[in-house]
């Protein structure tokens, strides 16, 4: 079983009391659109017209090589983090396909393990690729604009 997650709570309260963002800048506060944004820590759509932020957002403890920038949206309100159990998020079944990639528990993208998926097949990618013993996580990104989106782990492993 997957154990997918998103922002860790104790960054996302930090967001939404106003704290900077991984360029430094304090997130922008947007209305949701009519098809909502996805909130990368309830993983659920911020409801069309409800407030939203928008920051640069880096899941990974250290600046290195690997440590992807981008951005990402966020409930502007404090909201509850996922707790799906195993099952693919909803949210993530909005695009076509995504883009994943495996990474070491150094935060080191695994070579051969990147891939644009369709969401239908997203569950069966990322755990075959957590069946790869180099492998410690799946980050799961837009395969059109390379936004963050969600983690997902083998059970009980934390990377964050």
């Amino acid at each position: 079983m997957i154990q997918f997650t998103g922002m860790p709570t104790k960054e996302a309260r930090a967001y939404q009391a106003g704290g900077e963002d991984a360029c430094g800048q304090v997130p922008e506060c947007r209305l949701s659109d009519e098809a909502g944004n996805p909130c990368r820590h309830c993983l659920r759509h911020v409801p069309a017209g409800e407030e939203m932020l928008v920051l640069a957002y880096r899941p990974f403890g250290a600046l290195q090589p690997y440590a992807e920038t981008g951005p990402v949206f966020l409930c502007a309100k404090p909201c509850g983090a996922y707790s799906g159990a195993g099952d693919v998020p909803e949210v993530l079944s909005t695009s076509p396909d995504y883009l994943i990639k495996g990474y070491s528990a150094d935060e080191r993208i695994v070579y051969g393990t990147g891939a644009v998926v369709p969401s239908a097949t997203l569950g069966s990618d990322v755990e075959a690729r957590l069946g790869d013993d180099r492998v410690a996580f799946v980050d799961i990104r837009s395969a059109r604009n390379n936004c963050w989106q969600a983690r997902a782990l083998r059970p009980k492993a934390q990377f964050f």
